[in-house]
């Protein structure tokens, strides 16, 4: 057993709880202790808090970005598209260097939800119509994935507003006709009476610099891997980090954790890189060109 004396002191990045509940898990039930880490858990806002005031639309002005950069945090996990951009265009920008380090345990729920009271009941009826999400965030990329199984590109319409609850009163408002949410947001907008018309899973992905070596990563993501199986074997057990989120609008026991799904950390493949940065550069804007999988991926946890 490992003293606390040896124990190797990381830094986890913990936004939105759904993307990072192995993370949270972990941390809970002494996981990482047992692998020799020392997790402090770095909190930032995140678009599904209650009280997360706004969220900038340029990804190195957020704050887990601004966090990463000044040296405040060692290691994050974002959705997969939006570590790729981090990890290519961050090298372009004079960011802080981060690498893809391994495919993430969380594969988060979102769902595009409408009106209960308006016309949209099918994804086709979204065709040139503006949907609430984050730009450059899981819900802006997971939206574009999900509606390209039913709208050209080009009919593909988003806008950004940046946190969940302001999008779910935008809906509510007939400002917009629809939005889209993770979890917690998707149980409160359904408990609240909205349309859920479309929800798809998105895969994290775990970024790190050069400072995190191989053995403390792979010492995490153990530790992640056994998180997700105490999850998945009991999941009412923490669905509190989620509702906490939401400032009371849906109790524990309301969450929907049907629609948890979390797995072992697994490492980043040359054909996953490919097949996501080849989709990515398929839209104006959503990444810059020129990136390789050795310039981008370091699966050193597995090495």
């Amino acid at each position: 057993m490992t003293t606390h004396t040896e124990l190797k002191k990381v830094r986890l990045s913990v936004s939105n709880a759904v993307h990072s509940l192995s993370v949270l898990v972990a941390h809970e039930e002494g996981l990482f202790r047992e692998e020799g880490l020392d997790v402090e858990l770095i909190k930032t806002a995140g678009s599904a808090h209650v009280n997360t005031v706004d969220r900038p639309e340029a990804i190195f002005d957020r704050p887990l970005e601004t966090l990463y950069n000044s040296g405040g945090m060692d290691q994050f996990r974002l959705c997969e598209w939006g570590v790729m951009k981090r990890a290519v265009d961050g090298e372009q920008c004079d960011q802080r260097p981060a690498k893809i380090v391994a495919l993430g345990s969380a594969m988060s729920k979102f769902a595009i939800v409408a009106s209960p009271n308006g016309n949209i009941v099918e994804p086709e009826q979204l065709a040139n119509t503006p949907i609430g999400v984050t730009i450059y965030n899981g819900s802006h990329f997971t939206t574009l994935k999900m509606l390209e199984g039913f709208l050209r590109k080009e009919e593909i319409q988003v806008v950004n507003i940046g946190t969940m609850p302001q999008r779910l009163e935008a809906v509510r408002q007939g400002e917009l006709a629809a939005c889209t949410f993770n979890e917690p947001w998707i149980s409160v907008a359904q408990k609240e009476g909205f349309r859920i018309i479309l929800e798809s899973h998105s895969t994290r992905s775990e970024a790190a610099g050069d400072e995190m070596d191989g053995p403390t990563l792979a010492a995490n993501f153990r530790a992640q891997a056994r998180a997700a199986a105490m999850i998945h074997a009991d999941p009412g057990k923490y669905a509190h980090y989620m509702t906490d989120e939401t400032g009371g609008r849906i109790e524990p026991h309301e969450l929907q954790t049907w629609r948890l799904l979390y797995a072992p950390p697994t490492p980043y493949t040359r054909q996953r890189f490919e097949r996501t940065y080849q989709w990515m550069l398929g839209y104006p804007d959503l990444v810059t060109t020129g990136a390789t999988y050795e310039l981008v991926v370091d699966n050193r946890a597995w090495e």
